[in-house]
């Protein structure tokens, strides 16, 4: 960001924490975030109630996205909604729609500390302390993010599942694929065995939708936030449980079924604790299908930004060649169910 930009942003934030001045020292992209960008702000407030050093992450439209992902407001109010319900979520502070500070919309959230670099976690014991409780405390704040339910007045812009939330989450797939004109036969199959073995009966909560490593903050003695809320939407619960579980975000630690930090019984034995519901084990396989069949979309979404020239990045054409490894994890899950 170039000095004119810094300038209008440290105004901005001066008159929003009612301050006379606001004196940024460093601003810098985070790594991450393929979807939105992550900016780190170290500043100093002159006076007013915040006064003195901030570490701060601004967070704002990349280039290009894809279409299930919320704007900035929506994602700011997801995220004030589950603050106030106390979890554990960086605390939201200013959101700003005015283009004209930094050319693009963005939302302001005090820093976290610790990683979420999801290949780091997994391997590294010198983050999150007991891997055992790490896993507990995910299943206990994915509990509480699903207390949230329908209807919501603060989150009134979310739309409501057409149908049974699995069938509508078969429908966006299928879209995206007949939009785009593409021809991937292993996810119609999947797609066609979602829709026979879709569950009768389904409760609609609010789903993270993106609820997986690589997605919190750990330090050395644990869970410090849940980050990244643009795809938050009303949904079944089992939706949230099967993604984190899912293999393809355990990066490579298969053993550990949870999110490849942990054993799914510790991680469901949080989950219950708040919940005070049973989770049926049988059902999440069907969940985690749905997960490789999210991300595969997801990613191809991803691809097609780079390959339509939107926006030209490596990250984004390398994650296209993702997909075929979903394609065969998704065949290998139904080979045995007809």
């Amino acid at each position: 960001m170039n000095q004119v930009n810094q300038d209008a942003l440290a105004t901005f934030i001066a008159k929003r924490a009612a301050a006379r001045k606001a004196s940024i020292t460093q601003i810098t992209r985070l790594s991450g975030g393929a979807i939105q960008e992550n900016w780190l702000i170290l500043l100093t407030l002159s006076d007013g109630p915040m006064a003195g050093k901030l570490d701060l992450v601004m967070r704002t439209d990349s280039p290009s996205g894809v279409s299930q992902s919320h704007s900035r407001a929506a994602e700011f109010s997801l995220l004030q909604t589950v603050y106030q319900c106390g979890v554990c979520v960086p605390e939201p502070l200013w959101l700003c729609e005015d283009a004209q500070i930094i050319g693009r919309p963005f939302f302001i959230m005090r820093r976290v500390g610790g990683s979420a670099a999801g290949h780091v976690l997994v391997k590294d014991s010198q983050f999150s302390g007991d891997r055992i409780r790490l896993a507990e405390r995910l299943g206990e704040e994915l509990a509480r993010i699903h207390t949230i339910k329908p209807p919501n007045t603060s989150l009134s812009f979310l739309p409501m599942p057409i149908g049974a939330p699995s069938q509508h989450l078969v429908g966006r797939a299928r879209h995206v694929l007949d939009t785009n004109k593409l021809t991937r036969p292993a996810l119609e199959w999947g797609l066609r065995w979602l829709e026979i073995h879709a569950p009768r009966e389904e409760q609609i909560v609010l789903c993270h939708r993106d609820y997986r490593t690589g997605n919190y903050m750990v330090d050395a003695q644990g869970l410090t936030g849940i980050l990244d809320w643009e795809f938050a939407g009303w949904g079944n619960p089992l939706e949230d449980i099967g993604w984190f579980c899912a293999k393809c975000w355990r990066f490579g630690v298969n053993a550990r079924e949870a999110g490849g930090i942990g054993q799914r019984e510790d991680f469901y034995r949080g989950y219950e604790r708040i919940s005070s519901t049973s989770i049926e084990r049988d059902a999440i396989r069907y969940w985690e299908v749905m997960a490789h069949m999210n991300w595969a979309i997801i990613a191809l979404q991803q691809s097609l930004r780079h390959i339509s020239g939107e926006e030209q990045s490596l990250l984004l054409a390398l994650t296209g060649h993702i997909v075929p490894e979903l394609e065969y994890e998704i065949l290998h899950m139904t080979k045995e169910f007809p």
